[in-house]
């Protein structure tokens, strides 16, 4: 009997090594269970546009929601409803499967949208900022035509898209107002160099934000710029000494396009077909560009002016007039005796007058006699008080450094 068992055990045991080799069992094998993880349905989002003609209560409406009521609530958070225009976009956002949204959210501007909850049953809005991080990106290159050109050269669509390259160039020109007449004084073969702040939205937007510093090579000359806040005042920008870039006068008093006709004691008029004096410089562009005060004045008249057309003209300290001929109109509130700031808009690009096509006629004059605008010495800036050096010479050095490909940290500025 006892070997009748251990025949069989062996027997057993041959069994099974022979179907672990096989890799198949007579049986069926237990296998370790673990339980399902219930995981929450994920919200669901979509969007709707206001359309021609449409209120914010129609819109909601559409969704199936209380319009005016709710539209009410969005008002009542802040959200003009007079500023609302075709091509807004609103965003719903549902919880799991629920048929109607428990969130809405509209974008008001950059840095704000305004958001609705519903809870308990109830709508409550409120305004709520939009997060922007910042990164600093430094770009360099030839300047061999203009400085847009440069720019759009050099920036790719991932880091700047087209519309940010422009406000870009728009915003190193401002940089340069005072010193730089990007309408004559770019030349082949200059260089730029630029730090400038690139600022990511939550929601993946990209925008240019400040130039921190920039070196501009023209005519063979560094011109530095760097961006620094006096505590407690506003940001500007000084050259490497110190001294703020801002003068009386503003380089050119539109922004840069390409010079028309030049300053000259004796050209062949366009219309009249002679020989005559040309005191002023014209700038061309397109019909409606802004035209800007050069400086801080007092409106002397702004009517019409013969050859001059639409003519706005300006008195400045120290017997210093200017003249912005052949407008399409003036900006409002610009009429004689009224006071105006550098920067401001008197008027507007035209072809009044004795004109072949749009473009601005400037002239500077000094006790009546004209200047050439873009040679006349416009001074030094304002140098920093001596107790904030100490804090510009270290944001300087700092700035050199990233000029130079270094790192730079956003949040020692």
């Amino acid at each position: 009997m006892r070997r009748v068992r251990f025949a069989l055990a062996l027997a057993i045991l041959a069994a099974a090594a022979l179907f672990a080799l096989s890799g198949r069992w007579p049986w069926r094998r237990l296998e370790a269970y673990a339980p399902p993880v219930a995981t929450a349905p994920s919200p669901r989002e979509h969007s709707d546009t206001l359309r021609a003609g449409e209120t914010l209560s129609d819109l909601l409406g559409r969704q199936g929601l209380g319009g005016a009521e709710l539209a009410a609530i969005f008002e009542r958070a802040g959200l003009d409803p007079r500023r609302l225009r075709s091509g807004l976009v609103v965003q719903f956002r549902h919880q799991a499967q629920e048929p109607s949204p428990s969130e809405i959210s509209i974008r008001t501007g950059a840095d704000e949208r305004v958001a609705a909850r519903l809870s308990s049953g109830s709508w409550s809005a409120e305004r709520r900022p939009v997060a922007w991080r910042s990164e600093v990106v430094r770009i360099e290159g030839p300047i061999d035509n203009s400085l847009y050109e440069a720019l759009d050269a050099r920036i790719s669509d991932e880091l700047f898209d087209a519309g940010n390259r422009v406000r870009l160039a728009w915003d190193l020109a401002d940089v340069y107002a005072w010193s730089v007449d990007f309408n004559r004084d770019i030349q082949p073969g200059d260089r730029f160099n630029v730090l400038v702040e690139r600022e990511v939205s939550e929601e993946g937007e990209v925008r240019s934000g400040a130039i921190l510093a920039a070196d501009l090579l023209t005519s063979g000359k560094h011109l530095s710029a760097y961006r620094f806040t006096v505590p407690a005042g506003p940001a500007r920008y000084y050259d490497a000494e110190g001294n703020s870039l801002r003068r009386a006068f503003l380089r050119a008093p539109v922004e840069f396009r390409r010079i028309a006709s030049n300053f000259s004691r004796a050209r062949l008029h366009p219309i009249l077909g002679i020989w005559r004096r040309h005191e002023g410089t014209d700038y061309s562009a397109a019909r409606g560009t802004p035209v800007l005060a050069a400086g801080n004045g007092i409106v002397l008249r702004a009517g019409w002016g013969g050859g001059y057309g639409n003519l706005v003209e300006l008195r400045h300290l120290n017997g210093i007039t200017t003249r912005y001929g052949h407008l399409s109109g003036f900006a409002r509130g610009i009429r004689a005796g009224s006071r105006v700031d550098q920067g401001q808009v008197v008027g507007y690009v035209g072809s009044s007058g004795l004109a072949s096509g749009p473009h601005l006629h400037y002239e500077f004059r000094v006790n009546g006699v004209a200047r050439d605008s873009r040679r006349v010495e416009l001074g030094h800036g304002e140098a920093l008080p001596a107790a904030y050096r100490p804090l510009f010479l270290a944001e300087r050095t700092r700035l050199v450094a990233a000029l130079a490909g270094g790192a730079v940290a956003l949040g020692d500025q």
